[in-house]
């Protein structure tokens, strides 16, 4: 999946079939709370459950924050499923959507080469993405993180306001797996 922001409406991360679906008050106290109730859909054995949970609170907390403004009139609507191996999510806010994306794209590939040419000089002027609206605690960081956790994509519909994001994980392999060695009690010649 490539490292940016998309718009999608189209998109196949949308379709809510087969999806649970939960609607939270803006309330900042309760989103670890919120994150909760959803991981707990998760399966037990998946791999990076509190990876997981924390890339959950990070985008109920985006909807809160900048999308509701913090306004406990307005919800947050998620839709999730889960599989051992398979995280889907959607999160719809009531605010006016994310209209910096191509801002944040810009400067996620501009990050992107400094990393790649090592020219950490320049990277300093990347280390955080910073709007008119951002504040002391927000850097813009959690789309970073975002990006390169959700390997199936963020994806965000026309008006910016909801966005669904995938990630595959490993099959977890239960029993021994045991290398052969030629002329070993294992070994397929013997």
């Amino acid at each position: 999946m490539p490292d940016q922001l998309i718009v999608d409406e189209q998109s196949t991360l949308f379709d809510t079939t087969g999806m649970f679906q939960k609607t939270f008050p803006s309330d900042f106290r309760q989103i670890r709370y919120f994150t909760l109730l959803i991981v707990q859909k998760a399966p037990a054995e998946m791999k990076e459950l509190n990876i997981l949970e924390q890339q959950i609170s990070e985008l109920i907390k985006n909807a809160v924050k900048h999308g509701n403004d913090n306004d406990p009139e307005k919800q947050v609507r998620v839709w999730f499923s889960f599989r051992e191996d398979w995280a889907h999510l959607i999160i719809q806010d009531e605010g006016p959507g994310f209209q910096k994306l191509e801002e944040w794209n810009r400067f996620n590939r501009e990050r992107n080469a400094c990393l790649e040419e090592r020219d950490f000089e320049k990277l300093e002027h990347y280390v955080s993405f910073e709007t008119e609206e951002s504040d002391e605690y927000d850097s813009g960081n959690a789309m970073f993180a975002a990006v390169e956790y959700w390997n199936q994509g963020v994806v965000f519909n026309e008006k910016r306001n909801t966005v669904a994001v995938a990630r595959t994980f490993p099959r977890k392999r239960y029993g021994l797996e045991l290398e052969e060695e030629p002329g070993s009690v294992f070994s397929s010649s013997s």
